[in-house]
């Protein structure tokens, strides 16, 4: 081959690499962010990989588009790993188009990543509205001088000697003291008879009594916890337990500025606070340094707040943008990077129960009731039907989409089978495992119709029953999976009796591979992948979605798990007074609330799912009247029993002719697979 022929090969290679890459983006996008692209040209792109999720600032990527034209908006959804630009014209948004679709640029971590264009009809993103501060949340800008910042970030001596009862050398690779009284991580409390010697440090109790005297504060603190955070580390989302302190907690963040290339002003870092509702809104707040945080009644009590831990903060680019909520005006938000924060948070230790208006979250007020669950089979069906069946048919659409990648060990089980087996799947959802094996006969089953739709779109067979009476033949299965299901049965009857459902399907000799969600999501010193799902990537990965745990978490969620302590859950399904919960009373239990992505506190609970985006192109969640709304942002709820190390074995050896073959966790899951004997 000559050179000419051979430059022009390797032209034509390089062309259809980037269009399958160009294609894969497309399908995407589609796929997990419900956005269509149009093979005409129009006014709108869509710009994978340019987005704020993935390290692209506002000022990286606007220069490089209006080479190619007048941009009449840039609109950059926060978290997202691309961004919608309009052009005055169809020729410009063409010219862009072709110049700028593989080009490299350099994010704000210093890497090359390749943008890919579609073309859109419009942007599809709705602004998310101004929304106000949580209640009893304030923040209170340049509270101190840059003269006193600095002479209180030099009083913390992080070098010495380490024997000082104020000093804790790392938390989890963040370095913290404690003045007044330690605050004891494991368990969002103090010890209140025994104070720390010296108090407060004279600097703060000067800081402290001017505060008071300007009505800033109401009450002067007596415990002050300090933490030096590095960027990238946060905190996980969590409510200051009750009982421990009074009503009023203050923070402050200091911090150094930091100068902004080629120009001599400076910018204060800022970093954000997300505080969040137990009906699932959420706030993004902005905490400049130099700003102080004050938190009191339903924002102190009610909602949790937490830091995710990343490199760089979605803030608003405005200029003259004070300090507050972060909005959703998407052609105003650019990236922020972070710096070295150190915060002093304040706290006056409560030394009588706590009496708020909260107490389905207050541990004074909870700590003899604890939950009450089911009483019979009757209750058990209907909490059943209201949380888990009436709202998987609800969210089935988006829950399928966040449903693609199967299980390792479970696609290692269905294609150790030989072939021409038999095989149930029960609770199949949206048959992500019946063309797993092509070699194997499966037929799946699921409480949801919506979800056996999608099964059979998919050309997959699959029928509609309950788990407790799946309409297949006695013993005519040589095998049966049941993956993230049995944890929806709401009495350890109801679960026995699902376990027994499953060997009676089974020949002699046939094995049954089950998952349930564990309680224990930290095993052998390692998180689980629920748990590790808060970290935020920097977007390396080129527009991918992996899948989620098996725990069957949505796509979007709150990431605020950091490396501070682990966060309280936020109970209460029915009888919050303020804000109302989109959940109505299941029967007569009062189940606690999860907050996603935390260790979980009780063993029967109320998991929240979120919906986001589209929840499919043809297939539109149906209103489910009191528990919520199928628009996206509104919060379902769906019960679950998590359960305890060697439980699920347990039950199953219960079960007469059946033999245990193996028990193992995997990524926050209890699995068994047993054998009928």
């Amino acid at each position: 081959m000559d050179s000419h022929h051979q430059s022009n090969y390797k032209r034509s290679k390089t062309e259809k690499k980037f269009l399958r890459k160009q294609m894969k983006a497309r399908h995407t996008l589609l796929r997990h962010e419900g956005i269509e692209t149009v093979s005409y040209a129009t006014q709108s792109l869509v710009v994978a990989n340019g987005g704020l999720g993935n390290s692209v600032s506002r000022k990286q990527l606007l220069p490089v588009l209006e080479k190619c034209g007048f941009v009449d908006a840039l609109l950059m959804p926060p978290n997202k790993p691309y961004s919608f630009v309009r052009y005055r014209t169809t020729e410009e948004s063409k010219k862009a188009y072709d110049t700028l679709s593989g080009k490299e640029i350099v994010d704000d971590l210093g890497q090359k990543i390749t943008l890919y264009l579609n073309f859109v009809e419009k942007a599809p993103w709705k602004e998310l509205g101004l929304q106000a501060l949580p209640p009893g949340l304030t923040v209170i800008e340049e509270i101190i001088s840059p003269e006193d910042e600095k002479m209180l970030l030099e009083s913390v001596n992080w070098t010495e000697d380490t024997d000082n009862q104020n000093f804790q050398k790392s938390l989890k690779h963040r370095r913290v003291k404690h003045f007044g009284y330690e605050f004891q991580y494991e368990n969002n409390n103090v010890d209140k008879e025994k104070p720390l010697p010296g108090g407060l440090p004279d600097l703060c109790d000067s800081i402290l009594e001017k505060w008071l005297k300007e009505g800033f504060i109401e009450h002067k603190p007596d415990q002050l916890t300090v933490n030096q955070y590095e960027p990238g580390q946060g905190i996980p989302a969590h409510i200051d337990t009750h009982s421990a302190f009074e009503d009023e907690i203050i923070s402050l963040s200091l911090g150094s500025e930091t100068r902004l290339e080629g120009q001599m002003r400076k910018r204060k870092n800022q970093i954000v606070m997300d505080f969040k509702h137990p009906n699932g809104v959420t706030v993004p707040v902005m905490l400049p340094c130099r700003s102080l945080l004050v938190m009191t009644g339903e924002s102190r009590y009610l909602w949790t707040h937490g830091i995710t831990p990343r490199k760089f903060d979605t803030v608003q680019a405005s200029r003259g943008h004070k300090s507050g909520i972060v909005t959703g005006d998407v052609e105003d938000l650019t990236l922020s990077k972070r710096g070295i924060r150190t915060s002093f948070t304040f706290r006056k230790v409560r030394h009588t129960p706590c009496n708020c208006r909260y107490s389905l979250v207050c541990d004074s007020q909870t700590k003899e009731t604890p939950p009450s669950f089911p009483e019979s089979d009757r209750e058990a069906s209907r909490l059943e039907q209201e949380y888990v069946h009436r709202v998987y048919e609800g969210i089935a659409g988006h829950f399928s989409s966040t449903r693609h990648t199967p299980w390792p060990r479970v696609v290692e089980f269905l294609k150790a089978l030989p072939s021409g087996s038999v095989v149930a799947d029960v609770g199949c959802g949206n048959g992500k495992y019946l063309g797993v094996n092509e070699e194997l006969y499966m037929i799946g089953c699921d409480r949801s119709q919506s979800l056996v739709d999608i099964c059979r779109e998919r050309r997959y067979q699959a029928v509609v029953c309950d788990a407790l009476a799946v309409p297949v033949r006695s013993g005519s299965c040589d095998a049966c999976i049941s993956i993230a299901v049995i944890h929806h049965f709401a009495t350890a009857e109801r679960r026995a009796a699902a376990l027994r459902e499953l060997v009676r399907l089974l020949r002699p000799g046939g094995k049954a591979l089950i998952y349930v969600w564990a309680m224990e999501q930290e095993h052998n010193k390692k998180k689980s992948k629920y748990l590790r799902e808060n970290r935020v990537s920097p977007g390396r990965e080129e527009l991918t979605s992996n899948e989620m745990s098996a725990q069957e978490v949505p796509a979007k969620h709150t990431p605020d798990l950091g490396s501070q302590d682990s966060a309280r859950p936020v109970p209460s399904i029915s009888d919050f007074q303020e804000g109302g919960c989109d959940s109505r009373k299941a029967t007569s239990s009062k189940l606690p609330i999860h907050t996603n992505r935390t260790p979980f506190h009780s063993q029967d609970l109320l998991v929240p799912w979120h919906v986001t985006g589209n929840p499919g192109k043809d297939r539109p969640v149906e209103p489910l009247g009191a528990l919520g709304s199928s628009d996206p942002g509104a919060v379902f709820h769906r019960y679950y029993h998590v359960f305890r190390e060697a439980e699920l074995e347990a039950a199953c050896r219960t079960l007469s002719d059946v033999s245990v073959l193996q028990s193992y966790y995997d990524q926050g899951n209890w699995c068994v697979i047993l054998q009928k004997v």
